[in-house]
């Protein structure tokens, strides 16, 4: 027997179950979610870092080939991987912080630095002659800073135009490592991903790490 409704209340019933509920939500039964608010249906729950690495797949890939007018191509698989770290030949490091937070390494080859390097300088009417010869040179590590510092610009941008979040991120450190160095790093983020693109003939990653968040619109 249906309980009383209280004033301003309505009383309705799913799966033998009662719930007293304002006049502005309504029942679907047809949904796994038994109310919802009219014109505010909330989706199913994703994990934040997955979202943001699909779109850092597209930023990356657009803003590469604008910066350096050359084709760049990425993986459509993420990598869930168990931390980032900072590998040879040149990496480039920068944090972010905001409604969300986290880290991303850009990780290149010399081959890869220096193709990407060479490409944008001379996308900008810089004389072949004039470039760097190694990616040992200061101007290699920063160029790979600005064109991340790039990346990092239009990433915090999508994800708001996306999600309505807000981010801020510090100044990209490039530096150049042996071969035998990799730095792992210790920080406490639960959630590491992998990206990986190609320019050319040369392949470079992109790692990304968070804290443990969802995203749920509403």
């Amino acid at each position: 027997m249906p309980r009383p409704c209280c004033q301003h209340l309505t009383t309705v019933e799913k799966d033998n179950k009662y719930f007293d509920i304002y006049p502005n939500f309504i029942d679907n039964t047809n949904d796994t979610h038994p109310l919802k608010y009219k014109g505010a249906v909330m989706s199913e729950p994703v994990i934040s870092i997955d979202e943001i690495s699909k779109l850092f797949l597209k930023t990356a890939q657009k803003t590469l080939e604008t910066s350096t007018k050359q084709v760049v191509t990425h993986s459509n698989t993420i990598q869930k991987i168990p931390k980032v770290s900072m590998k040879p030949d040149l990496t480039c490091f920068v944090q972010f912080d905001g409604d969300y937070i986290g880290l991303v390494i850009l990780n290149f080859t010399a081959d890869a630095a220096y193709e990407i390097y060479e490409k944008y300088m001379l996308s900008m009417g810089m004389p072949k002659e004039e470039l760097a010869t190694s990616i040992t040179s200061p101007e290699v590590a920063d160029s790979i800073g600005e064109i991340s510092n790039q990346l990092m610009g239009q990433l915090i941008k999508d994800v708001e135009d996306n999600f309505a979040l807000n981010a801020v991120f510090g100044q990209p450190k490039a530096l150049t490592l042996n071969s035998a160095i990799t730095l792992v790093i210790d920080a406490d983020y639960a959630e590491n991903r992998r990206l990986s693109f190609q320019i050319g003939n040369y392949s470079f990653r992109i790692e990304i790490a968070m804290e443990h968040s969802e995203f749920i619109l509403i």
